[in-house]
């Protein structure tokens, strides 16, 4: 390698695990591309606030380059990753309706996960998902049209069916979001619709395919959170699944049939299929093996990090697709570059669990803290608040929604009700057929 030539180090995502590493090799003695579809990284965990009509999307999300603004050696790419090739070390991009190839010295794959639907195909084309900031959007205005509709319909069965919000997907963010519906229909809708809607009660249905909620938790916060669940509101379903879907029904197994037009899924998610480019035998849902350093089995300059690595602690499972182990196998990935390129021993892995914790909705939450403390109710709403409040990137949206929470806390407003939907630009038309031109120019290249 000549001395003149600074390592290239390519980031693919920035969500939290390629974010820390990006932050963590800026103003380091390597040129970082960082690479996403979007020009933001989303603080995800909120995203239910958003769709709720909580919380504005602008909330929750932070600028790329403003995170990186003043950092010399970090570049922004806007594109999406069509290939990687491990042997030439080059990505090629498609960007700005055009496909671009960069090489790379050490390549960190954080592609993070998607929405997955267990092969159900009528559930993919009609539930929504929670997975990213535009599903959210989409949800929040999805939402907000049932009950304007159901205020002018003349049939009972359908306005019902209009005012009926089903979940599946009893972890945490089927948890939050059936809580946080049930208070936005309760305290804010219920009043603003009652002279057309008089009479007809909504209804938020929680559907889980286990019989208990919140799996990982032991048996008494379990208990709590469906207890707590009930009192609000919710009805909760435990022990059948989802057996097939229609525009205005979700059909159980169990022979029940819910007439409702509206399907949140919740109820998991498989790696990022980036991770299928880089040609090996993929683990459990889709997430790519590598070694405790972070590197992929059998190629020493890729790193896998976030839900895309699968790695199993020392009880032998897997560490499981949560925020903090994409953040600190960010940082320790970074780490290991940069002694990789010094000549210097890579450090393993050494994850600090500080425990678990779902909020239901106000002053209703379970916590176990550091796996030892155990606290429900007002308590571990709290400590709910204050971490989040923490990790929440860059002081004006910590601000911004500390205000709203305090705002909402106190008088049950839901100010983001707004229906909002985009209307493509002529060039934002003109552009998607470019690139879908270019990508069957590319399908009859490798045709031939």
């Amino acid at each position: 390698m000549s001395s003149q030539h600074r390592p290239i180090v390519a980031i693919i995502g920035a969500g939290f695990g390629g974010l820390y590493a990006a932050q963590k090799l800026a103003n380091s003695a390597v040129d970082v591309l960082l690479i996403d579809r979007h020009n933001f990284h989303t603080f995800s965990p909120l995203l239910y606030q958003v769709a709720t009509s909580g919380l504005d999307p602008s909330e929750i999300a932070y600028p790329v380059r403003s995170i990186f603004r003043g950092k010399s050696n970090v570049r922004f790419l806007l594109g999406e990753v069509k290939a990687i090739d491990r042997a030439q070390q080059t990505l090629t991009i498609q960007t700005n309706g055009t496909s671009v190839q960069e090489a790379y010295d050490y390549l960190i794959v954080a592609a993070g996960s998607r929405t997955h639907y267990f092969g159900m195909e009528q559930v993919e084309r009609r539930a929504f998902p929670l997975k990213d900031l535009a599903d959210a959007v989409v949800l929040r205005n999805h939402i907000l049209k049932c009950f304007e509709k159901a205020a002018w319909v003349d049939d009972p069965v359908q306005r019902e069916a209009l005012m009926t919000l089903v979940v599946v997907g009893g972890g945490p963010t089927g948890l939050e979001t059936a809580g946080a519906l049930y208070e936005l229909y309760a305290k804010v809708l219920r009043p603003e619709y009652a002279q057309q809607l008089d009479g007809v009660t909504g209804r938020v249905i929680l559907i889980e395919t286990l019989d208990h909620l919140l799996d990982p938790y032991p048996a008494r916060l379990r208990k709590a959170a469906r207890r707590q669940l009930e009192n609000l509101g919710v009805e909760v379903i435990v022990g059948t699944a989802v057996s097939d879907v229609t525009p205005n029904e979700v059909r159980l197994k169990d022979g029940r049939t819910i007439l409702t037009y509206t399907l949140i899924w919740t109820a998991g998610v498989n790696a990022s299929p980036v991770g299928e480019m880089l040609g090996v035998s993929l683990a459990k849902d889709r997430r790519v093996p590598v070694q405790p350093t972070m590197q992929l089995i059998g190629d020493e300059k890729v790193y896998v990090v976030g839900d895309m690595a699968y790695l199993e602690d020392r009880k032998g499972n897997p560490y499981p697709m949560l925020i903090p182990v994409a953040k600190q196998q960010g940082i320790l990935t970074a780490r290991n570059i940069l002694r990789q390129i010094d000549g210097e021993p890579l450090q393993p892995l050494k994850y600090h669990d500080r425990g678990i914790m779902a909020t239901i909705g106000r002053s209703r939450a379970v916590a176990w803290i550091f796996y030892k403390i155990q606290l429900t109710g007002y308590l571990a709403w709290i400590a709910w608040l204050g971490l989040h409040l923490i990790t929440l990137l860059g002081f004006r949206n910590r601000l911004n929604v500390f205000i709203n929470w305090v705002w909402n806390y106190f008088t049950y407003d839901r100010s983001v009700r707004i229906i909002l939907e985009h209307r493509p630009h002529l060039n934002d038309r003109e552009e998607s057929q470019d690139h879908k031109a270019s990508e069957l120019e590319e399908e009859q290249v490798l045709v031939r």
